[in-house]
């Protein structure tokens, strides 16, 4: 999928260039400009005959220019250079609304009334433009370190020189702005063609570490080829779901500490498509409590409650993939697959695990319990989703198959950056200490999780009918249930119903100590 982002945002920036060019055109469509001391801007003015024609292909110019940048994969350490290049895009977008009143130049007339806030726009716009679009040429053939860059960034920047000296002499303005303009579009199809043969991933860029150092319980943020380690004990799991791997578990008290995959002795795989080390943190000793997230959940969410459990119980937390510090999976999310993923995590048989679960999250548990009854000694379930009866998304899978390659692009990353961080201290209350919701890499997966629902509401309702519930003890937790879903889940669980005072966040992050009440 990634490469095919490169494919797209090549072919956007040729799309650009060819655009950016339709003023060649005009030389023939638009007589009254002169070619020689006329702006190719004046032919989109707004008293000749095909404004409209050279007013679109500036914004679309600009859009597919804007798109380019959007869909270009990995580039971390160039983002100064792509941030310029669309702006250069933007202002090609603000230029094609705002056209000249008259061909400045090449009409004697023009000006003599004034300009108006539109012509006045349409000048600042194009020379921000210019000054963009060399920026951005400047700074990533400075990354790229390559001659035809360098080469094509020299010749736009002296007829950007040229332009400007014509228009102080009065004379030949006409010829240099087509030089540069030309010089800019022949360096948008060398940007494209530098994405279409970029085999090695790092050409593009390395990607971008997602945060800063030093997270909630010593978590480390890492970028998305490093390994990801866990805080409280450094504890690391692997999920690649090898299918030559079929070792029990090993470490102690049943964590692998190794760059095994995890494998429970029941022969639950830990999540198919899963690769690379999950991130993992296990607290305390004791019986086992294994927390899972809601929708978009992270780790340190329940920072809370594993401090009041760890005393007597062995507490594990985990990222789901993409979420948190965990890397992405190349498959959609499924409920089969979480519910593999608990068993993974859960203790081997004797042993009994204490299953907590939020939101969505407790779908996959009770799939889990349903899959694997004797791995099972009590289930929390705290504000549990409802399951409404709507057919599954029929794009889902496809969308969640290209989601990972578009959490990596610089659109996803600029959009998680400047959305990211406020959206979640909005919904939670908390800041985010590692910076893991400012990166495209959650976005993505948030996304992923959040069209999978329905579909996995649709697994959920058919297990229901495939497998009894197991005889273990059930709480559920909810603090308001205005659709009555947890009033339900408890009645057909004959679950233990535990009514909260509202409080506008998440349970475990203003009343831990009534989640920890229920597990104990």
């Amino acid at each position: 999928m990634e490469r095919r982002l490169f494919v797209l945002a090549a072919c956007a920036f040729i799309v650009a260039a060819v655009l950016a060019s339709a003023w060649v055109t005009g030389q023939f469509t638009t007589p009254a400009v002169d070619r020689t001391e006329g702006y190719v801007s004046e032919l989109a003015a707004r008293n000749q005959p095909w404004t409209r024609l050279f007013r679109v292909s500036d914004v679309l110019a600009g859009l597919a220019c804007l798109a380019g940048v959007a869909l270009v994969p990995r580039v971390a350490r160039e983002w100064p250079g792509w941030l310029a290049l669309a702006a250069f895009g933007l202002l090609m977008v603000v230029a094609g609304l705002f056209p000249l009143d008259c061909a400045a130049l090449s009409d004697p007339l023009c000006g003599r009334q004034g300009a108006s806030a539109a012509h006045v726009a349409h000048a600042a716009a194009r020379v921000l433009g210019t000054i963009t679009v060399l920026l951005a040429m400047v700074l990533l053939s400075a990354r790229w370190r390559a001659r035809a860059s360098w080469l094509f960034t020299w010749l736009t920047l002296g007829a950007t020189l040229l332009t400007a000296g014509a228009q102080a002499a009065g004379h030949g303005v006409g010829l240099a702005h087509r030089a540069q303009l030309t010089m800019i579009a022949v360096w948008l199809v060398y940007v494209a063609l530098r994405l279409l043969v970029a085999d090695d991933a790092d050409e593009a860029g390395p990607r971008i570490a997602p945060g800063r150092m030093g997270g909630v319980g010593g978590a480390r943020v890492r970028t998305d080829d490093a390994p990801a380690w866990s805080g409280a004990e450094g504890v690391r799991a692997d999920w690649s779901g090898a299918d030559s791997a079929h070792a029990g578990w090993s470490g102690v008290d049943g964590v692998r500490v190794d760059g095994d995959p995890l494998r429970s002795r029941a022969g639950a795989d830990p999540g198919p498509g899963a690769r690379g080390r999950a991130h993992v943190v296990v607290q305390g000793a004791g019986p086992v409590v294994l927390i899972t997230a809601g929708l978009a959940g992270a780790w340190f969410h329940w920072d809370a409650v594993a401090a009041r459990l760890a005393s007597g119980h062995r507490v594990i937390r985990f990222d789901r993939p993409g979420l948190g510090l965990s890397p992405c999976a190349p498959v959609p999310p499924t409920l089969y697959d979480e519910a593999a993923r608990l068993a993974a995590l859960s203790p081997a048989h004797p042993q009994q695990v204490t299953l907590v679960a939020h939101g969505v999250a407790c779908w996959h548990a009770e799939a889990f319990a349903r899959l694997h009854p004797l791995c099972l000694a009590r289930l929390v379930l705290v504000e549990p989703a409802c399951t409404a009866e709507r057919r599954p998304l029929p794009f889902a899978t496809t969308a969640c198959r290209w989601l990972p390659a578009l959490g990596r692009t610089w659109g996803a990353t600029a959009l998680a950056r400047l959305a990211g961080p406020p959206a979640h201290r909005l919904l939670t209350g908390l800041p985010d200490p590692s910076g893991v919701y400012g990166t495209g890499r959650v976005l993505a997966a948030a996304v992923g999780e959040w069209l999978a629902r329905r579909g996995m509401a649709a697994d959920l309702r058919r297990l229901r009918e495939e497998k009894p519930f197991p005889d273990v003890p059930v709480t559920v937790l909810s603090a308001g249930d205005p659709d009555g879903c947890a009033e339900r889940l408890a009645d057909a669980l004959a679950a233990e119903h535990v009514r909260l005072p509202r409080t506008g966040h998440p349970v475990q992050l203003r009343i831990p100590q009534a989640v920890a009440d229920a597990v104990t």
